[in-house]
């Protein structure tokens, strides 16, 4: 998988970001703060509460045919009507999985990332190897995630930037009929969101 080094001149922080990693420092060596603690406060936004977001639209788009249609013709405005802007959010393109096509998404320059309805961005999605190599052989960066696709499935590679941020919208598991949004949306990971996983089969 991917290894990641935290050396900030492999991500410039920003200003903001920089006073808050300063602060951190301070009040860990003060011993204020627990840096453990910190990190599960950090995953539960990466990996729980955030993506959850995200997860309600996927869950609208399968469930709701205009709104799948409003998400696909206007994400941005699809996305502002169930609540969710903000900060990296402002302008979104939402691409569909299909039997044929699969998304994936990357930012090859930085690690811009639609906070507002992923949450905060994974580790390897800011790393280095995964910034190149996903656009030079995505097949093989997603067998690294464990996702083998068909040799006929086309990948689709999408460059997120700061004008531009991508949702994947993946196919909606076997089984899922007559499923309320709200059961349909715990399916949906942060991973298969960024086209590195696909949806959760249905139990």
């Amino acid at each position: 998988m991917f290894h990641s080094h935290n050396h900030d001149h492999d991500n410039e922080l920003d200003p903001f970001a920089a006073r808050v990693r300063a602060l951190e420092t301070i009040l860990t060596q003060k011993g204020l703060i627990d840096p453990a603690a910190i990190d599960v406060i950090v995953d539960n936004y990466e990996t729980k509460i955030g993506p959850r977001n995200g997860a309600k639209v996927v869950a609208k788009a399968w469930a709701d045919p205009d709104f799948a249609a409003l998400l696909k013709r206007d994400a941005t405005a699809a996305i502002g009507s169930l609540g969710y802007t903000g900060r990296q959010g402002e302008h979104m393109q939402a691409v569909f999985n299909t039997a044929d096509t699969h998304n994936l998404v990357v930012c090859t320059l930085c690690s811009c990332y639609p906070w507002s309805v992923l949450g905060l961005p994974p580790v390897w999605y800011k790393a280095p190897p995964y910034r190149s190599r996903a656009v030079i052989d995505p097949r093989g960066v997603l067998d690294e995630f464990g996702l083998t696709l068909p040799a006929t499935t086309k990948i689709r590679v999408w460059d997120s930037t700061a004008e531009l941020r991508y949702l994947v919208v993946p196919m909606r598991p076997q089984g899922t009929d007559g499923w309320s949004e709200e059961r349909l949306a715990d399916l949906v990971s942060r991973d298969s969101m960024i086209g590195t996983r696909l949806a959760r089969e249905a139990a």
